[in-house]
């Protein structure tokens, strides 16, 4: 594994998509422990991706047109739902001082969805892992996994950066109604956003 590998990982880390958007709703909605229980699913949700990727089922949803647009209506479908989940009120995005908790299963179920039902993300894999397999490799299965390993714990890691941040500024938020309210919308228009790109996006 070269400096190489860990530097693109964390740029394509840091790029905000969906998973960061939904740690960062979490964490200025319900503080930092649902914001790490947040990164959690949504680290967890790259997992089956990357499983994909190695065994070459990556490549199934490359070739057939409809597996990959199963998938990817499904994954529009669940954006949208996150979309009005934050708009709406007493959604994921309401802060608090004295809001009841969430389940901490539903925070990762949700974001293990998130990944999961996103089909480029098993494209990415299948397209990043490898390059980064020495040619000589032996046992080049075993370096992609430990590649994987390392992109998943840098996932976490910078997921639960975010996470922080965004726990240590709810104190500021909590009692100003209006700041919310447009923070809810700005999330709400980019999952939405996300959910329209998805919905466009070719193989």
């Amino acid at each position: 594994m070269g400096v190489e590998f860990l530097v693109t990982a964390i740029v394509v880390i840091l790029v905000p998509g969906t998973g960061v958007l939904y740690t960062l709703a979490h964490g200025l909605g319900r503080g930092w422990r649902a914001s790490v229980l947040a990164a959690v699913g949504c680290t967890l949700g790259i997992l089956p991706h990357i499983a994909a990727s190695i065994a070459g089922l990556a490549a199934l949803l490359h070739a057939s047109a409809l597996a990959f647009q199963a998938v990817k209506i499904a994954g529009v479908v669940y954006l949208l739902f996150m979309a009005w989940s934050m708009l709406r009120e007493g959604g994921a995005l309401l802060v608090s001082e004295n809001r009841e908790a969430a389940p901490p299963l539903r925070i990762i179920g949700n974001g293990i969805a998130i990944n999961v039902l996103n089909p480029k993300l098993s494209l990415f894999f299948l397209a990043f892992l490898p390059q980064f397999v020495p040619a000589d490799s032996t046992a080049p299965t075993l370096a992609m996994l430990g590649l994987a390993a390392v992109f998943m714990l840098l996932t976490f890691i910078v997921f639960v950066g975010y996470g922080a941040f965004a726990a240590a500024t709810r104190r500021h938020v909590i009692g100003r109604p209006a700041v919310m309210r447009w923070l809810r919308r700005g999330f709400a228009a980019t999952f939405g956003a996300l959910g329209l790109r998805l919905a466009l996006a070719e193989r």
